[in-house]
């Protein structure tokens, strides 16, 4: 393109020192010897060994003795195998037990990636002609678990990006609470899901529960049912179909003392255990001109892909729950930032290889989709798709686009769609926006860049980038001039 893009000189690495204490466990066997041989230490053995861990880690971890009684408590139930029980055990033992069962894991050991970039809720006490932004990433470590994390940072009149302190001591969501269910709606989510009802009859679940039930009544309800009825074994998954959608929604907490760089979205539910996904953030602004943050993510369990919708407000407080409906079925969803003609709008896509557009009344339910663009030029004939949500500005729906050429290159590129009517498209460019150079195309998957989100500031278009599933940057690229380019592209 005839586009000047000035690529700035930030990165953010990878940093393998920061680290979450995660529950470590490794079966009941393990477990039994280990809470026996803690049991018969004496006292001095253990208040040595107590010291001696928490000299090591409380200055890696916030409140680590907290920690170690969390997981105290979650493996609490084997101390029957030695007729023993919890009240009969003193503090230092419950806090030492606690430590067996904990180990550091780097989230982002591995890569720092497939960034997007979201205005702050606080812009306070910054100068004028500045914007405090929030920055998540995809972050990745040990056997490729993804997780969500931030930055925050302050960009200049002149979108040079200040970074705020980074927080040293990461930490989970403070609380974790599961969803309640209504059984009407419940029942409309099996039926998306193919063949549930011809194989188990809905009564052997659904007649067991309240009209509001939680996630523990009906995983108490499947097993008993499991035993009620006799499957063939490639019928078998059924039942935990159900009860992987079910373990979708959550609701995260995080505790007020945390710096935004501390909090981790790790892994909650069963269905995103092998990671969170390409988070795709943005400032949503409702009828009544409230303003709200959702990301579209991936779930991953290792075999199967779940698009999951995260609401906050604060970004302390979180809401996670799937996305239902036969389009909400692969990668790359992407939501307006506003309704459109009254109904929620989303980029997706659907095979693979071309971008598509839903419309909906309901955020969390997508049913129809039409292709959008496919393919045009060689440098996206593999597959194009959006990097994010589109950006609204006086000239039409500003779109981020990737396209994938010759090599498997992944490069970005932009589109422009009509504001009244965002299936109609104004133009397009017609070669790549951003094209990975000699220094960003080597890492982890080589010749790669690509965004999740970008956003305006001071008549530029700030894209924050990945580059080779690796590392991250930034780059601003003049508005007026891009939107003339692909207004001309026709």
């Amino acid at each position: 393109m005839q586009v000047t893009v000035n690529r700035k000189n930030v990165t953010f690495y990878p940093d393998p020192s920061r680290v979450i204490a995660r529950f470590l466990f490794t079966g009941d066997k393990r477990a039994i010897n280990t809470i026996r041989f803690v049991l018969e230490m004496t006292e001095s053995d253990t208040q040595y060994a107590l010291k001696q861990t928490l000299r090591d880690y409380s200055m890696r971890h916030r409140n680590i003795s907290k920690i170690f009684e969390k997981h105290f408590d979650s493996i609490a139930h084997l101390l029957s195998h030695l007729n023993t029980k919890p009240d009969a055990i003193d503090y230092s033992k419950k806090i030492l037990i606690g430590s067996y069962f904990t180990m550091e894991y780097s989230i982002e050991s591995a890569a720092f990636f497939n960034p997007s970039m979201v205005e702050h809720p606080d812009q306070t006490e910054i100068n004028p002609g500045s914007k405090r932004v929030i920055i998540s990433f995809r972050a990745t470590g040990e056997g490729h678990i993804s997780s969500i994390v931030f930055r925050t940072g302050i960009l200049d009149k002149n979108n040079k990006l200040t970074l705020e302190p980074i927080g040293n001591m990461l930490e989970e969501a403070e609380h974790i609470r599961r969803h309640t269910y209504d059984k009407k709606s419940f029942a409309h989510k099996l039926d998306e899901m193919q063949e549930v009802h011809s194989i188990i009859p809905p009564e052997l679940i659904l007649d067991k529960l309240k009209d509001n039930f939680t996630y523990g009544e009906l995983r108490k309800c499947i097993e008993e049912s499991r035993k009620a009825v006799h499957l063939a074994s490639d019928k078998e998954n059924l039942f935990n179909q159900i009860i992987w959608l079910a373990s979708s929604h959550y609701e995260l907490q995080f505790s007020l003392d945390t710096n935004i760089s501390e909090r981790v979205i790790f892994p909650v539910s069963a269905n995103e255990k092998n990671g969170i996904e390409d988070a795709r953030f943005v400032r949503f602004t409702n009828e009544d001109n409230k303003t709200k943050y959702y990301a579209t993510y991936t779930a991953y369990d290792g075999a199967t892909i779940l698009p999951k919708l995260l609401e906050t407000e604060d970004f302390y407080h979180f809401r996670v729950m799937p996305l239902h409906g036969e389009i909400a079925q692969n990668k790359g969803m992407a939501l307006f930032p506003r309704k459109v003609n009254g109904k929620y709008a989303m980029l997706c896509r659907l095979d693979g290889f071309n971008n598509y557009i839903a419309f909906s009344d309901n955020i969390t339910v997508w049913r129809e989709a039409k292709i959008l663009q496919q393919p045009k030029y060689s440098w996206e004939l593999i597959q194009i798709g959006n990097c994010g949500s589109p950006i609204e500005t006086k000239d039409g729906w500003l779109v981020i686009t990737h396209g994938v050429g010759p090599m498997r290159e992944y490069v970005l590129g932009a589109a422009l769609f009509d504001l009244d009517n965002p299936e109609k498209e104004i133009g397009r460019s017609k070669t790549p926006l951003l094209i990975p150079n000699a220094e960003e195309r080597e890492g982890y998957v080589p010749n790669v860049v690509y965004s999740c989100g970008s956003m305006v500031h001071n008549e530029d278009l700030i894209v924050p980038y990945a580059m080779s599933d690796y590392s991250s940057t930034y780059a601003s690229v003049n508005l007026k001039e891009l939107l003339d380019e692909l207004k001309n592209s026709q």
